[in-house]
């Protein structure tokens, strides 16, 4: 049990696996506190399996640990989350440094240091056992990372010139001398097609700028990669492989299939 806001809030889970303080909707909703408190927050949390969340908003409430003389308060930074679970609050490694608190598993306590001796909160035994067997029922993982948006370069005065066509000076794409070495890495090369599909993909690309029906443009990454696909004559058609921008639509209904 944790007091948070004048409120005893039962089922509070000590988290050292968890970067983040949570506190549930259902929880926050029947404290009825006012909702100036919230302030929004857009950074996904990722959870060890790979499933990713983002909180509704962030609020700081008041919470008092331990019993009087030797208990402590202390102003703490939860996000909320609307989803199931079998908690109604999660302390995780940012609460549990602020508190400079130590946690037993074995005993099922958590001890801090208080301005009159040191302070201890004793977990129920039944009830952690119970909380733990619906967490497993319902395949529920409760560790958190929040998933910190990867530094943008600043902008170079002198950028980098790189050639997207190897032996084609008037194809070049320009980089910032501070852009991330991973990153250049990462930046798609060229596709390679054997001779005999290079020839066929000439004839078609030829084909279709005579008709009107493509035009060149440019872009900094490819949208779509090109498949060369034999027919029963011998011949080749050229077809566009959707596969990488299905990946990147996966909220997408309707998947686009490879056309001709």
């Amino acid at each position: 049990m944790l007091r948070v806001e004048e409120f005893n809030i039962h089922r509070v889970l000590m988290d050292n696996g968890s970067s983040a303080n949570i506190i549930y909707l259902p929880a926050f909703q029947k404290m009825k506190l006012d909702n100036k408190k919230i302030t929004p927050f857009t950074s996904p949390l990722v959870s060890f399996t790979g499933d990713m969340i983002v909180p509704r908003s962030i609020v700081t409430l008041t919470v008092i640990l331990g019993t009087y003389p030797a208990q402590v308060t202390k102003k703490i930074d939860f996000l909320i989350f609307d989803c199931p679970s079998t908690y109604n609050i999660i302390l995780g490694r940012p609460a549990l440094k602020r508190l400079r608190a130590v946690t037993s598993t074995y005993y099922l306590k958590v001890k801090f240091p208080t301005a009159h001796g040191v302070g201890e909160i004793k977990g129920d035994q039944v009830l952690a056992r119970e909380c733990n067997q619906a967490t497993l029922a319902f395949g529920e993982n409760q560790t958190w990372v929040i998933n910190e948006p990867e530094p943008i370069p600043e902008p170079s005065k002198t950028p980098q010139e790189v050639e997207i066509v190897l032996g084609g000076p008037t194809k070049i794409l320009k980089i910032g001398t501070a852009f991330l070495a991973t990153k250049k890495e990462k930046m798609q090369k060229r596709r390679v097609f054997a001779p005999e599909r290079k020839k066929a993909v000439t004839e078609e690309v030829e084909k279709l700028l005579e008709a009107n029906f493509i035009r060149e443009v440019f872009y900094l990454d490819w949208l779509a990669n090109v498949v060369m696909v034999k027919k029963s004559n011998g011949k080749w058609r050229m077809c566009v492989n959707f596969t990488d921008l299905n990946k990147a639509c996966p909220k997408d209904s309707f998947p686009l299939p490879m056309i001709d």
